[in-house]
């Protein structure tokens, strides 16, 4: 008999741990609070599979999505499950954004990424996106598209196939050490597990307190909204259209995605949700709101980047606002090509006490119970990297 292990979230990475420690051998619970798995970040993002163009290189991020492409790729093939390489151009529309994608360009070859091309002949970058506008730009040609929630069900079968069990509708209330075990209480019943892991998303912070890990850090949610094409106008992009990232933010900017389904959205931008699941601004909590206006880090945050907010709070409520951002890079797109706003997403930024959002990965241990404090994106797609990493540097013993 294995260890029993809980894990906590039924999203995409805490999914892929759930196999991974189930293929190990251990016992593995996994308790989601939702009726239905991948209800928050994992079925609400752009399904893109991420090369690793941005990341910092000897990061987690860099480390872990160069290997996560990979494995996402090869689970796909081998489920049968959609995969799209689609490509990706990350422009600089003037020249004064050369600099920054001139270290988009350093950054992508030393992580390896597949096929990047630099491209300064206007006439190759409209041969790859007819309509684009820009000076230069690098392109990624195997940058895909995938459909994240069907491959977390499709991982979920595998947990169940090992003998896992997932137990939805099961809220993580509580969680007590008990004797060198734990104890988690859940709207779903009681359970004591020899190893609890948590892949909380949205509530990390909220679990990283009930084992009592630091406050910080903090989950500060982050609303991307998207814009969908008319159908009859989605031939203005043919795969995907990124904007040079401005560094100081941990947000890539409006961008277009040809979906692995064929739609094409425009976003997401970045705004303050009010609440951790605040999926529009009519979704209010004045207790998640309250949490993070009186968190030390806010007044910090908000000092150094509130024209930044200003703007994006601006293109949320005003289409026209929205409009011409998506428009610098598109100039034919008109206010009418953009359809409808689609299911927004939020995202689990953390922040520190100081004000400062954390970039990459970041993992707390607590006597048996292993935290996932910080998984920002490319998480979808490093999933099956994290759940190894996780697996060899947090519960190594689980394979004895």
């Amino acid at each position: 008999m294995g260890e029993q292990i809980g894990v906590i979230g039924g999203g995409i990475v805490g999914i892929a741990l759930a196999r991974e420690l189930s293929a190990a051998g251990a016992e593995v619970t996994v308790l989601e609070k939702e009726a239905r798995l991948s209800q928050h970040q994992t079925g609400h993002n752009s399904g893109v599979v991420h090369a690793g163009l941005y990341y910092a290189p000897g990061s987690l991020k860099a480390t872990l999505c160069a290997k996560g492409r990979d494995q996402i790729r090869d689970y796909c093939i081998e489920k049968g499950l959609p995969y799209r390489e689609v490509g990706k151009l990350v422009v600089a529309v003037d020249e004064s954004e050369l600099p920054a994608l001139a270290e988009i360009e350093r950054r992508s070859l030393e992580n390896g990424v597949p096929g990047l091309t630099r491209i300064d002949d206007v006439t190759r970058l409209h041969e790859i996106e007819p309509h684009v506008a820009g000076v230069a730009a690098v392109h990624s040609p195997h940058t895909a598209v995938v459909d994240y929630a069907s491959i977390t069900e499709a991982m979920a079968q595998d947990v169940r196939a090992a003998g896992g069990k997932i137990r939805l509708h099961s809220e993580v209330t509580g969680i007590r050490l008990e004797n060198g075990r734990v104890r988690v209480i859940s709207t779903g019943g009681e359970f004591v597990f020899d190893r609890v892991i948590a892949a909380a998303g949205l509530q990390s912070d909220v679990i990283a307190k009930l084992v009592g890990a630091d406050a910080s850090p903090k989950i500060l949610p982050f609303r991307g909204e998207y814009w969908e094409l008319r159908h009859d106008r989605t031939d203005l992009v043919k795969g995907m259209i990124y904007p040079v990232p401005d560094p100081r933010f941990p947000f890539l900017g409006v961008h277009f995605t040809r979906g692995v389904y064929d739609n094409v959205h425009v976003g997401p931008n970045a705004v303050p949700a009010l609440a951790r699941e605040g999926y529009n601004w009519l979704t209010v909590s004045p207790k998640d709101t309250w949490e993070s206006l009186r968190w030390p880090g806010a007044w910090p945050l908000a000092k150094q980047h509130w024209r930044m907010g200003a703007d994006e709070i601006s293109a949320s409520l005003i289409k026209v606002r929205y409009f011409q951002k998506a428009r610098r890079f598109v100039p034919e797109l008109t206010m009418s090509d953009l359809d409808y706003k689609s299911a927004a997403g939020v995202r689990a930024q953390a922040w520190g006490r100081g004000g400062e959002l954390l970039d990459d990965f970041a993992v707390d241990q607590v006597g048996p119970v292993t935290v996932l404090r910080n998984a920002p994106s490319p998480a979808a797609t490093s999933s099956i990297a994290i759940a190894q990493y996780v697996v060899e540097h947090f519960l190594a013993d689980t394979r004895a």
